[in-house]
């Protein structure tokens, strides 16, 4: 899922995007409830993790001017404010979850989960392409009846070929779905890392499913 948290904090921003990055999202940060507006009308999520606190705006008049607007983004209230007044007025701001500071991370990752299956994407449905197989859920990858390792990012960039199996995606599009807003456009982590996933899933097969379209970007498709 591509998420944006935002936190004015620096440490706790670092933290929870570092926690859900290793689960396998990607996460864009921001600081201020302007900055956070002006990301989600140009950037489509899968949630966001908002504090309260902000410094130019209490974070639940950003909830409710995002559903004024019609943004139907799921968004999780992550906040020191844990009194039950507190917590009302966050769900009626039009958050879908309030969770308070501090927090067990293992319960936040649980929230995300959840909130993703909540959406109406089938974004943890099973995928597959030719014998390669893709279990969002447990963030599991089989070729052939064989389970496949890959780091996060190598998992990201695989899970986004694959939903869009049969499709070229672009070079930018994978620096945009798959690292961060602020990635440098112009480095070549995107022809290493396919050059990565095609030593993993295709090498030793056959059939090979990853594509270079030449001036185009890469898709993954059955070619059989």
């Amino acid at each position: 899922m591509r998420i944006l948290v935002v936190e004015d904090e620096p440490k706790v921003a670092s933290f929870i995007k570092r926690g859900l990055e290793q689960a396998q999202n990607v996460v864009d940060v921001a600081t201020t409830a302007a900055e956070a507006d002006y990301l989600v009308s140009i950037q489509e999520y899968d949630l966001v993790v908002l504090d309260c606190m902000l410094p130019d705006e209490d974070g639940r008049k950003l909830c409710r001017r995002l559903r004024l607007r019609g943004v139907d983004v799921p968004v999780l209230i992550l906040t020191a404010k844990d009194s039950t007044a507190d917590k009302v007025l966050g769900l009626d701001s039009g958050a879908d979850d309030y969770l308070t500071k501090p927090f067990a991370f293992t319960e936040l990752l649980a929230r995300v989960r959840a909130l993703g299956r909540r959406r109406g994407r089938p974004l943890l449905q099973p995928l597959a392409v030719a014998d390669l197989c893709i279990d969002p859920v447990r963030r599991r990858v089989m070729r052939g009846g064989r389970n496949i390792a890959l780091t996060p990012k190598e998992y990201a960039l695989l899970e986004l070929l694959v939903r869009h199996a049969g499709q070229v995606v672009t070079r930018a599009e994978i620096i945009e779905q798959v690292w961060d807003m602020h990635f440098d456009p112009t480095s070549n982590i995107v022809d290493v890392m396919i050059k990565m996933l095609r030593d993993k899933i295709d090498r030793n097969f056959e059939l090979k499913l990853i594509r270079t379209v030449r001036g185009a970007g890469y898709m993954i498709e059955d070619q059989s």
